[in-house]
């Protein structure tokens, strides 16, 4: 059909927009040819005229379907240009938050600037394996598709990362590498993997910058070369850096930082190892601070510091080189702080004593006198002569940074160097994988030499991009054979001529640099003259004569040619790098030692104008003339892009590019106009239009037949899809040229696809309309007549309600009027009486506080009085001692004058000769007369000494005299003072008590007073009380009711809580188990890796070439081995061990050992922690009954009114244990045969007839003699015959009564014959045989008797034991209430309540443990029940087989009677010679085939056969042979299972014997918890000598590691079977149609040949159950491994349906119901639905009902989240964003209700995981499952070649 046709009414098309770029419109009338213009409506209503082009006269975009809209390839659409484009970009980012895209062969990736959780190990091993269209789009897709093509092509594969600063490319080429390295592992114990993810950090510290688009921005390009084996596995790396930005060392703009490694290292400067460096904060450098930005939000330098050193360690730099590139580094910042200064306009200088160079000089070991000289200096050579010219500061400084800059530059390419001889490796490469992270197309408004190195290299990717797609169009249209026309896509080969080309713009630069006085002016006066007129694509600008314009295949870019000339010649200061070259630092020595010699011809400085600065990486390994060392940068980086391009050509590509979205790094915001210009930069653009331009659309014919059926008719449907597919299309399309038909699929021009989907649409929406016409009609036809008949009715009831009503109104107003007349009688009464009372206490208040207030004036004036008494005396006091102080104050003044006035005349007397002369007189009588006074008094001293000594005498004694004296007086003082004291206190007390007196009779007057007052209102009182008695009444019973209520709440809870305390538990207790058994995993493994490398070392043979794909564990750092050591002293395992110690590296056995010890000190502590953890568990109930008590005492109050409910509810639960017990008493008297029982009857019957027939035995014995001699060569080969202690054994396990008269009626019948001859028989002693036999059944029939008599009377005891108790406890309950009655009422009520709850809790939790015992008695019972049931059908069959039933010998009384000889009474041990051991374990284990020999062969025989034979080793009391044999058994089964891992039948064969084993050791071991089940001669058969509790331990740890590898090989089984039956077949054909794909075609879902369905995985499950019941694995294994199974299914089905956004549709979700149902409906066939299975289903069951809910209103939001409980918040938001109509009919998920969706889920408590584990098993237990098969009677089949055994 014409284009114009699908401009109709409701047509949708794009137009232009200078905001969005693009604007969708519908049309509001049909377009017809001529007109020239289109009414149009915008989404927003407003309508628009567009108006056509004149001249092109071109319609508008079409807009695609919707349900194309969000697509996962850009191919896809059906209308295939920019909008669409666009468009579909910005719903899938916006909308879904999905961030990649497929167009065609390229993934488009937009920057999220956010973190995302689509990156873990979970999402690598989803896309492992995975063909690139069948999951969504990921980097993980790509890496994928270009391993899995280097392994099917055996060729070289490329990933190019291309886009702008600030898209995303590092870390896209990152996440790819660790694909790689995560997927396929190494060869090798170096970590080669882990080498290549740790060169990141490095790179990125020393390359990557932060710019104003990007916080980790790229400055540099590099192209890494991963290699890989012959087996695929990671062996090295090798690494290509391109365009290095050095400008940046020494300059950065506004909002920009330099390199991360100068900010790391400012960052550590505290550290102690970096204080000789000298540093300090970043803003201290010039360096460092130009950007005014040194911190970027969220990253710590310091860590990323350690973080880099620990890479630059595990690639091989140790720490001394690595300190001498931070001597570097720090050099490179001082030096930039070297401030240089004019000396005059000629020349400059530094200051002496500069600091930062004197550090510069120390850190790179170079004088300071040379360096400062030529910083300032430089060297002129002539022919002749050579000149030393000062440089001017400008000159000077620019030297400076060019220095640095070329230091740092040789620094970088240091570090790359030994970064890749760190990744080389000595295997030889077979194979790699490059991975390109190079600039995109980059345009500013300055744009300078850089841009153009950049640019020039994105036309020769974009050329080859081209090249490329070109060719996989032409191959996919040859290889189906359709007509081939050649499609005209750009080519930017001009282009690529103009810059490269003889005399295009790299030769002219290349030219005018060598000119001595060229210029930029004249080189871009060359550039006009030569391409102005001669090329297309060259422009110059109009007012600019220093500029050009280039047309890129992107966009026109204008170049300044200001220092293009400079920074293609790249010079520095010759002299400079001669200090440098001498400097006594070898690091820096070794940097210059291969250095070029760069100089100019003109000897001129480079200067710092521009953008940034290039360098280039030479390519190592090439010899490097002195001419090659004069290159040109563009030069260089011309043969550098060369060989890339050489290297990408010899590759098969695969392109990433990245999209910024905008420029202001906000999380998932679009900005179109930005995307467009990187979509038209990129070449994304240029794809989708190579693609519309032939035939973008592609349909096999299937899918076509499958989609569009409902196009088609009956009679156009034939045999042959394909004829039918073209007969339908020739009349739907009338072109031809819309579509042709290819060998396997149909081609469709653009838009084709649309208009089928529209005729789909139109064709589905009028069968919508015929069905939803019928329905309605049907629907409101039904309606009415039920609202008819409903109106009726009502009508008919209505009337009778208001007749009724209105009678029963006017009763009631009679009534009210009367009521209401008494009512307001009584009021008026009562209030009137209230009134006279109010009025009554009113005044006899106020007047008692009139007299009160009188009383208290009276009081405050005395007081009064007695205050200003006391104030005044306190104020005549102090004014006479202030007028005293006075007083006494002036007497002083005036005596001290007086005496001033005297003393002032004695002086000057005293000053006088007179005065003098007395004085001397005076003085010398004196003297005379002191010494005769002396001499007196020395006299008298003597006679009072003498004195003094006889007082001394006389006074001690005295002094002891009064002593005791004074002691005597002080007691009877302190007599008196006590008596004083008491006197005056019972003074006191009398006058008191006569003061009490008189206030006691006048209170007595009050009190008789008020009594008669209270007595009156307590009149009142009563009569209030009587009132509300009837109200409290009713208050009981709702009390009763919510105390009722409450009780079952509690109750509830208690059980709630307990039974989630119990789930936690057991939820710890399989974490320990999952713990310990991922341990044994960790052995298992670490033990193949000794065998490996044991072999490795014995064999030198180098293994076959081939695919293989390792799990990521084989990278782990180290080997480590662990091996049970107890278990391995055979002398075979010594002497391998000592081989592989002779071989394996000191360090490793250490390590090996170290580890066992860890694994050992581990396996206990889980031991221990197991313990505990049952412990806690029985305390945690304790403690619950605890707090259950303690919760109960804080609602005391209102439980008063429940002891009554709790009673009954007593009396009731008592009842209920009475009939329990009644009941089981019927049962056990039924089944044990009580005294009087039928039972019991029948034993005493049995009895009697015994000891009759031991009487008439004689006689019969005769007979049987006969038929003895005649059957005796017929019985000969009967081996399964059992003696006459077999028949005791069974007749022992027969419990029932029918069981035990039908044994001894068989053993009468068999006994019988006819022939007697008694001399042979007693000579053989057949007669005494027969006879012990009867002994033996008398014995075992009163052993019975006395068994079931003593349950009779213990069970009789305990009732009455119980019925005292009860006794008891009523007469206690007596007594307590009898005590609480004398209680006050509150505590009355809180002791009997507590009383009652504590003994009715502890009797229900007694009731609760006795029916929990009951339940588990009669589940044993019922066990016990079916294999009785089964041991008498195997019975009946035996007797069938071997003798005649009791039915046949009636109908034929003379068939003869199979009676065995006796044989020899065997033990059930199997005795072998020390050599034929290892036949043993070779014939019975190693050659052992499940599928052959094993297939006739009891279950568990291999294991009864070792048990038997470990029997008799413990009965021989031979420790050597115990252990020998138990380790030869241990390592054999691993040997088979490493040999033989991969066969399910083996792995499954072996699991189940092994536990046999692991139960025979158990049940013969002696212990009486294993030995409740066995009969009485199995417990003869237990170990005697040995405990081997140690080896069942580590038996059962194998048996783990064979459970875990039968889940491994399951699981490789299902593996490929489950996303094709569970989610990619249609088992309901018809439901789900099949949408458009793109370029990407994705496995059809239609079930071809060779595809799997359900059917494939449930017959799989089948074999699986099959042959592990074939096997005898224990049931409760079984259960085990098929909800493993079941887990597996549901785990990779949910994880493909997250990851896949065509399978996300509500049709999808109708599938996997359906088949999660027929996996439901095997279950039940298979008996196995209630152990767990079906749960673990059940996250894929809530997303499908996601997928098929409403998804609309907030309803419907709290429906989902009520509903999806075993999803997390992550993944039901991510099917929601994956969520994808399928037809037009249904609606898409909107943004706003995942919004509501993720509000409402945000308090859930969960991991942020999307995927689900598949690699997580749950714990295995192995439940002890006793055999009742007796070990003598085991015969060996010949067929096992155990001729060597002897039955002992």
């Amino acid at each position: 059909m014409a284009a114009s046709e699908l401009y109709t009414k409701c047509a949708r098309v794009w137009i232009p927009d200078a905001e969005e770029v693009w604007k969708s419109a519908e049309l509001n009338k049909d377009y017809k040819n001529g007109d020239v213009s289109l009414q149009l409506m915008l989404e927003d209503g407003t309508n628009v005229e567009h108006k056509l082009d004149p001249k092109t006269k071109n319609l508008p975009y079409l807009r695609n379907p919707d349900i194309l809209v969000g697509e996962n390839d850009l191919t896809a659409l059906s209308y295939l240009h920019e909008p669409a484009v666009l468009h579909n970009l910005k719903v899938r980012f916006v909308d879904s938050k999905l961030i990649y895209t497929y167009c065609g062969i390229v993934l488009v990736a937009i920057n999220p600037y956010e973190p995302l959780p689509i990156y873990g190990t979970d999402i690598i091993n989803a896309y492992s394996g995975q063909n690139m269209g069948d999951m969504d789009p990921h980097i993980f897709a790509v890496a994928e598709e270009a391993y899995k093509q280097m392994a099917r092509d055996e060729r070289n594969q490329s990933i190019i990362v291309s886009g702008e600063s600030g898209a995303g490319k590092t870390v896209s080429a990152k996440y790819a590498m660790r694909y790689f390295a995560t997927v396929s592992g190494s060869t090798s114990e170096a970590n080669v993997e882990q080498k290549v993810l740790a060169s990141n950090p490095i790179m990125e510290a020393i390359g990557n910058a932060k710019t104003t688009r990007n916080d980790n921005s790229s400055r540099f390009g590099k192209y890494i070369e991963i290699g890989f084996d012959t087996r695929y596995r990671i062996i090295g790396a090798n690494m290509r850096t391109y365009l290095l930005e050095k400008s940046r060392v020494v300059f950065q703009a506004d909002e920009e930082r330099n390199y991360h490694i100068f900010y790391q290292l400012c960052a550590s400067s505290h550290l102690p190892e970096f204080k000789m460096l000298k540093l300090s904060n970043a803003n201290d450098f010039l360096y460092t601070r130009q950007g005014r930005s040194p911190v970027i939000d969220g990253v710590d330098d310091t860590k990323e510091l350690s973080t880099t050193r620990k890479a630059f360690t595990l690639l091989g730099i140790n720490e001394s080189n690595q300190m001498g590139l931070f001597q570097v580094l720090a050099a490179i910042l001082h030096l930039g702080n070297v401030e240089i200064k004019d000396r005059d306009s000629d020349s400059s200088v530094i200051p002496p004593n500069n600091h930062h160079l004197t550090a510069f000089c120390e850190l790179v070991g170079v004088t300071y006198q040379d360096m400062s000289q030529w910083l300032c200096h430089r060297k002129l050579k002539t022919a002749t002569e050579t000149y030393i010219k000062t440089l001017p500061r400008l000159q000077a400084t620019n030297a400076r940074d060019a220095l640095s800059k070329h230091i740092y530059a040789k620094l970088f390419n240091w570090i790359v160097e030994h970064v890749n001889k760190a990744l080389i490796t000595n295997i030889k490469q077979h194979s790699f994988i490059g991975v390109l992270d190079i600039y995109g197309f980059e345009t500013f408004e300055i744009n300078s030499f850089e841009q153009f190195c950049i640019n020039y290299a994105n036309e020769k990717l974009q050329q080859q991009f081209n090249m490329h797609v070109f060719k996989l169009e032409q191959e996919e249209y040859m290889r189906e054979q359709i007509p081939w026309t050649l499609i005209d896509f750009y080519d930017n080969q001009p282009c690529i001529n103009l810059i490269e080309a003889k005399m295009g713009i790299l030769d002219l630069l290349d030219e005018e640099c060598k000119m001595p006085k060229g210029s930029d002016d004249s080189w871009a006066q060359k550039l006009y003259n030569t391409h102005l007129k001669t090329c297309s694509l060259f422009e110059k600008p109009r007012m600019s004569n220093r500029a050009f314009i280039i047309q890129h295949f992107a966009d026109k870019v204008e170049y300044q040619c200001e220092g293009f000339l400079e920074k293609n010649k790249d010079t520095v200061n010759e002299e400079q790098i001669n200090v440098l070259k001498a400097s006594k630092f070898h690091l820096l020595v070794e940097l210059f030692q291969d250095g070029e010699k760069a100089t100019s011809p003109t000897g001129q400085v480079s200067g710092t104008g521009g953008r940034t600065r290039l360098s280039i990486k030479p390519d190592k390994g090439r010899e490097k003339s002195s001419k090659e060392h004069k290159k040109t940068v563009g030069c260089q980086f011309r043969n550098s892009l060369q060989m890339l391009m050489g290297t990408l050509n010899a590759t098969t590509p695969h392109y990433v590019r990245c999209i910024k979205p905008n420029d202001f790094k906000l999380a998932f915001t679009f900005d179109p106009k930005r995307a467009v210009q990187q979509l038209r930069a990129c070449g994304v653009l240029e794809t989708i239009r190579i693609s519309a331009a032939g035939f973008p659309s592609r349909w096999t014919y299937q899918e076509f037949f499958s989609r569009y059926r409902v196009l088609m008719k009956q009679k156009d449907v034939l045999a042959d899809k394909k004829l039918t597919c073209k007969n339908v299309l020739e009349q739907l399309v009338q072109d031809q040229d819309k579509y042709q038909f290819g060998k396997t699929k149909i081609f469709f021009r653009a838009g084709q696809v649309a208009y089928l989907e529209k005729l789909r649409a139109e064709k589905l929406r009028a069968a919508c309309i015929r069905i939803q016409k019928t329905i309605r009609c049907w629907l409101a036809r039904k309606k009415y007549l039920r609202k008819r008949s409903s109106a009726i009715t009502i009508q008919r009831f209505t009337r009778g309600y208001q007749a009724r009503c209105l009678a029963k109104f006017m009763r009631r107003t009679q009534a009210a009027t009367i009521i209401q007349k008494y009512q307001r009688m009584c009021v008026e009464r009562k209030r009137y009486r209230q009134k006279q009372a109010a009025a009554l206490v009113m005044q006899t208040i106020l007047r008692a506080y009139m007299a009160r207030q009188k009383y208290q004036a009276l009081r405050r004036e005395s007081k009064a009085v007695i205050i200003q008494k006391r104030v005044r005396g306190w104020l005549a006091r102090c004014w006479y001692k202030r007028c005293l102080v006075s007083i006494v104050y002036l007497q002083c003044c005036f005596r001290r004058m007086k005496a001033r006035r005297e003393l002032k005349k004695l002086k000057i007397e005293a000053r006088s000769v007179q005065h003098l002369k007395k004085l001397n007189k005076g003085m010398e009588n004196k003297i005379m007369q002191l010494q005769r006074k002396l001499d007196e008094q020395n006299k008298e001293n003597r006679l009072v000494n003498e004195r003094l000594v006889g007082l001394e005498t006389t006074y001690t004694t005295e002094s002891e005299r009064m002593r005791g004296e004074l002691s005597r007086l002080r007691g009877v003082e302190e007599d008196a003072k006590n008596k004083g004291n008491q006197v005056s206190s019972l003074l006191e007390e009398l006058e008191k008590l006569r003061k009490e007196l008189s206030s006691t009779q006048k209170e007595k007057k009050t009190i008789e007073d008020w009594a008669q007052t209270y007595r009156n209102e307590m009149e009142k009182m009563v009569s209030e009380l009587k009132e509300q008695n009837c109200s409290l009444k009713k208050e009981k019973e709702d009390l009763n009711r919510s105390i009722q209520e409450q009780s079952q709440q509690m109750t509830e809870k208690m059980a709630r809580v307990i039974a989630e305390e119990t789930q936690q538990l057991k939820t710890d207790l399989n974490e320990e188990r999952s713990r310990y058994q991922n341990l044994l995993t960790e052995h298992r493994r670490l033990e193949e890796k000794h065998d490996d490398l044991k072999e490795e070392m014995v064999s030198s043979n180098v293994s076959k070439p081939g695919h293989r794909r390792t799990d990521s564990t084989h990278s782990s750092n180290g080997s480590e081995y662990t091996y049970n050591s107890e278990y391995a002293e055979l002398e075979e395992g010594s002497r391998a061990a000592e081989d592989v110690t002779r071989g394996i590296d000191t360090s490793l056995t250490l390590k090996l050992q170290k580890r066992l010890t860890e694994l050992e000190q581990e396996k206990q502590s889980l031991r221990n922690e197991l313990e505990n953890k049952e412990d806690q568990f029985q305390r945690a109930r304790a403690r619950d009954d605890v707090e259950f008590k303690k919760a109960r005492g804080a609602e005391l109050e209102y439980e008063s009114l429940k002891r009554q409910e709790l009673e009954s509810e007593n009396k009731k639960l008592k009842h209920d244990l009475a009939e329990i017990r009644q009941s089981l008493l019927g049962k056990a008297a039924t089944g044990a045969g009580a005294p009087g029982s039928p039972a019991y009857k029948v034993v005493l019957e049995q009895l009697n007839a015994s000891c009759e027939e031991l009487e008439v035995r004689k006689e019969e014995v005769l007979i049987l003699r006969s038929q003895l001699v005649s059957q005796k060569e017929a019985m000969h080969h009967k081996e399964t015959m059992t003696d006459p202690s077999v028949y005791v054994e069974d007749v022992s396990k027969l419990k029932d009564a029918d069981e035990l008269k039908q044994a001894y009626m068989g053993l009468k019948d068999t006994n019988r014959s006819a022939a007697p001859d008694f001399h042979k028989l007693n000579e053989d002693g057949e007669l005494w045989l027969v006879n012990q036999g009867l002994k033996e059944t008398i014995r075992l029939l009163e052993h019975q008797l006395q068994t079931q008599r003593r349950g009779y009377d213990n069970e009789v005891e305990s009732l009455r034991g119980e019925l005292q108790n009860v006794k008891e406890e009523n007469n206690r309950q007596q007594q307590l209430l009898a005590q609480n009655l004398q209680l006050p009422p509150e505590a009355r009520i809180e002791a009997s309540l507590q009383h009652e709850i504590t003994r009715l809790t502890n009797e229900n939790l007694d009731l609760m443990e006795q029916l929990e015992k009951q339940d588990r008695t009669i589940r044993k019972l019922k066990k016990q029940l079916k294999v009785y049931s089964k041991r008498i059908g195997e019975m009946g069959a035996g007797q069938t087989e071997g003798q005649t039933s009791p039915g046949q010998m009636v109908d034929e009384p003379i068939h003869p009677v199979n009676i065995p000889r006796r044989e020899k009474d065997f033990q059930g041990m199997l005795e072998y010679k020390k050599e034929d051991e290892l036949k043993l374990v070779k014939n019975l284990i190693l050659e052992l085939k499940p599928r052959g020999v094993a297939v006739n062969l009891i279950p568990g025989l291999p294991a009864y056969i070792l048990f038997m034979c470990l029997r008799h080793a413990d009965y021989v009391n031979d420790d050597q042979k115990v252990r020998t044999l138990l380790t030869s058994t241990i390592n054999s089964i691993k040997k088979i299972l490493k040999k033989r891992g991969d066969d399910f039948e083996t792995v499954s064969f072996w699991l189940a014997n092994t536990c046999r084993f692991l139960h025979c050791l158990k049940q013969y071991s002696g212990d009486e918890a294993f030995m409740k089940h066995n009969t009485q001669r199995q417990n003869e058969h237990s170990l005697s000598n040995f405990d081997l509790a140690e080896y069942r331990q580590v038996i059962s740890d194998l048996a783990i590691q064979i459970y875990q590898q039968l889940i491994k090989c399951m699981e490789n089984i299902l593996q490929p079977m489950i996303v094709s039956g569970m989610l990619e077949h249609e088992t309901i054909q018809g439901v789900s149609g099949v949408k458009p794909t793109g370029l990407r075609k994705r496995t059809s879902s239609i079930a071809d040949e060779g595809t799997y369905t359900l059917d494939s995985i449930l017959r799989q499950l089948s074999a699986f159950h099959s042959t592990m019941c074939q096997h005898g694995t224990d049931p409760e294994l079984i259960k085990q491994v098929v909800k493993q199974q079941f887990y597996i299914i549901g785990a990779v089905t949910l994880n493909n349906l997250l990851l896949r956004k065509d399978m996300c549709s509500w049709s999808k979700g109708m599938q996997i119901r359906y088949n999660v149902s027929q996996l439901e409906e095997w279950l039940r066939d298979k008996g196995l639905m209630t152990f767990g299975a079906k749960e673990t289903l059940e996250p894929l069951i809530q997303a499908a009902q996601l997928l098929q809910v409403k998804k609309k209103t907030d309803e419907d939001a709290g429906a989902i989240c009520s509903m999806c409980l075993a999803l997390t918040t992550a993944q039901i938001v991510k099917v929601l964003n994956l969520y994808t109509p399928v037809n037009e009919f249904e609606e898409r998920v909107s943004v706003s209700f995942i919004r509501t969706i993720q509000t409402r889920l945000r308090d859930r408590c969960e991991s942020p995981q999307l995927l689900m584990d598949t690699k997580m098993i749950y714990p295995v237990t192995f439940p002890f499952s006793p055999s009742s098969l007796a070990l003598e009677t085991i015969q060996i089949p010949g067929s096992l070649n155990l001729g060597f055994l002897t039955r002992v």
